[in-house]
């Protein structure tokens, strides 16, 4: 193990994107687990200024760059992890798994942790039941609203503007972007108690990826022990989103590994809310709708032309004690075309510049891209969880020594995520 790293570390992981990076931190701080989520490859300074953390992670964009992209920044940042000496390593993916060779290679991404880490066999699990995701038969299922579809079939994700799914079975989905043999523990195996036999029986096929199904804690707690028995032997390479990350901390408990979990704490109120909306969603737009029935001053930005005016604007309203929503789009409909990462960083630089002028102490940006490029220009070198808000999308706190933004309350949440209420609950901290 590093000599920088936390002599009981359990656990590393790189998010491809902010939110979802967000979305590990809080299951980790609920369940007890101390953890803080570093923005690059933490130094050792870095890490000495959390020695107490047992989870260490970092926030990534991978999940909006190319295979080549990924060829060049991943390799660095797998062997940052495999010198914390974490006996698992987590690559963070969104439950909806959309991915696609081109862009957010899940697979790509795959073959390069499979370079960088010992183990001989790399476990997948996508489902994450707190958020809606189940996978039965390595086919995934998500919720919309109060119904669950199939993914190739979800109202949102089927049409995603950049990685649509068109695929449920995800052994068929991934095929399309590694040559890795790939194979699954199923539902059955893992209710029955059957799932060694047949993790054994996939792995002397010459399986190297292998799906577990996931429909609930129980499952998830199966398919986390299988993982942590290879881990034991050898730090392991992982995929999934952050029922992974549930199912392992379930199990830590049962074997007595980590503490009771605290009563989370009250995010509470605040005067004024600054929330910066990149996503595409039909949720986002409703809480956008919302919000503005609720109060907010809300107006659409255009990040490919100047947006000084709307710098000077969001500060004359924030200034008069209102909450403001800056937003790109209102559903995919609105959305003339996806929104790149030069426009995504020129939306963060006026975000800059509008918290210092107008002081403002709590911030939302909705979109998994928009977030991982944006907060870029704030200067965080790391994020805490505060409190918690709505499943996948917590209270984080940004450090950023030195900058008048250090201690800005940051909420990073992806599309699909939260009640259409959210932001007044965020602003007013119910």
């Amino acid at each position: 193990m590093s000599r920088s790293a936390p002599a009981t570390l359990l656990y590393a992981w790189y998010g491809d994107d902010f939110t979802g990076s967000t979305d590990v931190l809080e299951a980790l701080a609920l369940h007890g687990l101390p953890a803080v989520l570093f923005t690059r490859p933490p130094s050792r300074q870095d890490l000495a200024a959390f020695a107490h953390c047992r989870a260490v992670g970092i926030a990534g964009e991978s999940r909006s760059r190319s295979p080549q992209w990924m060829d060049e920044h991943l390799p660095p940042v797998f062997a940052a992890m495999r010198s914390l000496g974490a006996p698992v390593n987590h690559y963070k993916v969104c439950s909806t798994f959309d991915s696609s060779p081109h862009t957010g290679s899940i697979g790509r991404a795959l073959e390069l942790g499979a370079g960088a880490f010992p183990s001989q066999w790399i476990p997948v699990v996508a489902a994450a039941p707190h958020l809606g995701r189940f996978v039965v038969f390595a086919n995934l299922f998500a919720q919309a609203q109060d119904a669950i579809y199939r993914i190739d079939r979800h109202p949102t994700m089927s049409r995603h503007p950049v990685t649509p799914m068109m695929e449920s079975d995800l052994r068929r989905h991934l095929a399309q972007q590694t040559s890795l043999p790939l194979g699954s523990v199923d539902l059955p195996a893992l209710r029955s108690g059957r799932a060694p036999e047949q993790l054994r029986a996939e792995q002397q096929s010459g399986v190297r990826v292998i799906f577990f199904d996931g429909l609930d804690a129980e499952t998830l707690e199966q398919a986390a022990s299988l993982l942590w028995a290879e881990a034991t032997r050898q730090p392991i390479f992982a995929v999934g989103s952050s029922g992974l990350t549930y199912g392992l901390l379930s199990l830590w408990r049962s074997m007595d590994g980590i503490g009771s979990a605290p009563d989370p704490p009250s995010p509470g109120a605040t005067d004024r809310l600054l929330v910066l909306s990149g996503s595409c969603s039909p949720v986002t737009a409703r809480q956008i709708e919302a919000a503005q029935q609720q109060g907010f001053r809300a107006w659409r930005v255009r990040p490919e032309t100047t947006l000084a005016a709307d710098v000077e604007r969001a500060v004359r309203e924030l200034s008069r004690g209102s909450s403001v929503v800056l937003y790109t789009a209102l559903g995919a409909a609105d959305a003339a075309s996806p929104y790149g990462m030069e426009q995504s960083h020129a939306l963060g630089e006026m975000l800059r510049e509008v918290l210092l002028r107008s002081g403002v102490r709590r911030l939302i940006i909705a979109g998994g891209d928009t977030a991982s490029h944006a907060m870029s220009p704030l200067g965080a070198t790391a994020l805490t969880f505060a409190a918690p808000l709505t499943p996948g999308a917590p209270l984080c706190r940004l450090h950023a020594p030195g900058s008048a933004l250090d201690g800005l309350q940051v909420v990073l949440k992806g599309g699909q995520i939260g009640p259409e209420d959210f932001f007044a609950r965020v602003r007013d901290g119910a």
